[in-house]
């Protein structure tokens, strides 16, 4: 299931009211056949990355969500959809610089795709207001700075044509335990086991705090959040994948630019004069 986390508001940022997580929660599984539906969702994806590339435009997708929300597995579902010379995927790791090596965007900005081509990025730019806060790397005055710094670099990208996709991932504690401790018990899984402060009970409660504050800053007008029911896997991919292609399709148009015909000059062949 899937839900718009905008809320309405007469300016750019929205007003001031707290999410209910519990509406993106539910867990219902989905009903139909799973391999159809992807296949489909995945053929017009493809349709719709060639139609991107060819009119030139920029995409940026986010994937963002807590360690098990099942990220992972639609963004394998999403790569298998497109053309891998036109995407790049960012992982994105705690930033654990010191202010004085540059501004803690930069990284990001070397990270946008080029004309025609999508950015993916597992986790993001709001790792800076969530689990780095969380993980005590960043102080509370560089906490609260950052959703401005966020909201004005999307913008930045609203503006020069880019599509920002922005996809929240959202289950309930004990589903996220249970897939955390299959990872634990699996020693060809251990290594997606993210930092164990985020899953102490107060880490969660911090983290649940930040992600509150994200959503009542960053839920924007031009870079809305869509929250992503991640309880039933398939459902999740389902869900996600959707959104992808439902906004690729809105914003990229179906029909192929008009093709200009390049003049073609022939050089009059050269006198040649007799010995």
């Amino acid at each position: 299931m899937l839900t718009p986390l905008r809320l309405e508001s007469a300016s750019d940022r929205p007003a001031v009211v707290p999410i209910n997580l519990a509406d993106i929660e539910r867990g219902a599984p989905f009903a139909g056949d799973f391999a159809a539906a992807l296949n489909a969702l995945q053929d017009r994806l493809a349709r719709a990355q060639v139609a991107q590339i060819v009119h030139r435009r920029r995409a940026v997708i986010v994937l963002e969500g807590p360690e098990g929300a099942g990220k992972k597995a639609t963004l394998k579902a999403l790569g298998a959809a497109l053309d891998p010379v036109h995407y790049n995927v960012h992982n994105i790791a705690p930033d654990r610089r010191h202010s004085n090596e540059g501004h803690w965007l930069a990284r990001f900005w070397n990270c946008l795709p080029a004309a025609g081509n999508t950015a993916i990025f597992l986790h993001s730019w709001y790792r800076r207001v969530l689990e780095d806060h969380v993980m005590g790397l960043v102080s509370d005055k560089e906490w609260r700075r950052g959703f401005d710094e966020i909201n004005e670099f999307e913008a930045q990208q609203r503006d020069y044509g880019t599509l920002l996709v922005k996809l929240y991932f959202h289950a309930t504690d004990k589903v996220l335990d249970e897939r955390i401790a299959a990872r634990a018990a699996d020693p060809w899984r251990h290594h997606l086991l993210g930092p164990v402060e985020l899953r102490t009970v107060d880490g969660r409660e911090a983290y649940r705090q930040s992600l509150a504050q994200m959503f009542k800053q960053n839920d924007t007008r031009w870079a809305p959040w869509t929250g992503i029911d991640a309880n039933d896997e398939p459902a999740t991919q389902i869900s996600a994948l959707t959104v992808i292609a439902d906004a690729l399709e809105a914003a990229i148009p179906a029909e192929p630019p008009e093709r200009v015909q390049p003049a073609i000059h022939f050089s009059k062949p050269a006198k040649i004069t007799p010995a």
